[in-house]
């Protein structure tokens, strides 16, 4: 399939460089800034623009690659023609493409994506969604082109799925980032947290991850947890999430 990557940041390097794997044709890269665009389409060995305008209407397929609040904007300047236009955020409705494609819909990876780290993407969920039974048979078919997992989610359904998504992801690896600072103020590495963050998410993926909590804030050991909370008052901001985290967790497993 020809396919033009609308974007070139984490998430299109990571799909563009699996879609050439899988024998699919990058026909040109577009993004808002030369560095990205030419450094991306210098990977895949194809064209590169930084001008919606010049955006190749050879595309069989655009894959919209970029923020929420560009997607709008950005396409109303572009002319696609029969091609099906599908962006790739969680959090966004299929809708959106309405007015700029007849023949639109949502390809949507469920991974967490950086550029310079390779991930399998056989075991990616692919989350599609069509305006049409056509699209969405070229959606499914080019999910399982690359990924052994591929669901039908409507919009609804996903804005529900990337919700969850950056519960389990973006804030606990936030969390990561605080349990490291709080390290180095004591001048202790962050390896020896890497076992006890390998089983945790171990047991999550094994069991409900409810069912395996522990700490002091399942059954509220206030003696702990003021403890705590005393040693964080140099941050505020961490001293309320923890207060924030504890209440939730204890009242979780007091339903």
């Amino acid at each position: 399939m020809d396919i033009v990557l609308i974007g070139a940041g984490n998430l299109a390097t990571r799909l563009g460089l699996r879609l050439q794997e899988c024998e699919h044709r990058i026909v040109q890269v577009y993004s808002r800034t030369e560095k990205s665009a030419r450094e991306l389409a210098e990977k895949l060995s194809t064209d590169w623009t930084t001008h919606s305008a010049d955006i190749s209407p050879e595309g069989q397929l655009y894959l919209v690659s970029v923020s929420d609040k560009a997607v709008e904007p950005l396409l109303s300047g572009i002319q696609f023609g029969g091609g099906l236009v599908a962006h790739t955020a969680g959090s966004l409705s299929m809708d959106v493409l309405k007015p700029f494609a007849t023949n639109h819909g949502v390809f949507y990876p469920l991974q967490t994506f950086s550029k310079s780290r390779e991930v399998d993407f056989t075991q990616i969920p692919i989350c599609v969604e069509a305006s049409n039974s056509k699209s969405l048979d070229i959606l499914r078919k080019l999910g399982n082109s690359i990924s052994d997992d591929v669901r039908e989610v409507d919009s609804t359904q996903r804005r529900q799925l990337h919700l969850s998504a950056v519960f389990v992801c973006n804030f606990v690896n936030h969390l990561y980032a605080i349990g490291e600072e709080l390290l180095n103020e004591a001048e202790i590495g962050f390896d020896i947290l890497k076992p006890l963050i390998a089983e945790t998410a171990a047991k999550a993926l094994e069991f409900s991850p409810k069912e395996v909590q522990t700490g002091p804030a399942i059954r509220f050991d206030r003696n702990v947890i003021d403890r705590h909370m005393e040693m964080l008052k140099e941050h505020p901001q961490w001293n309320n999430i923890y207060k924030l985290l504890s209440e939730s967790i204890h009242q979780l497993h007091t339903k």
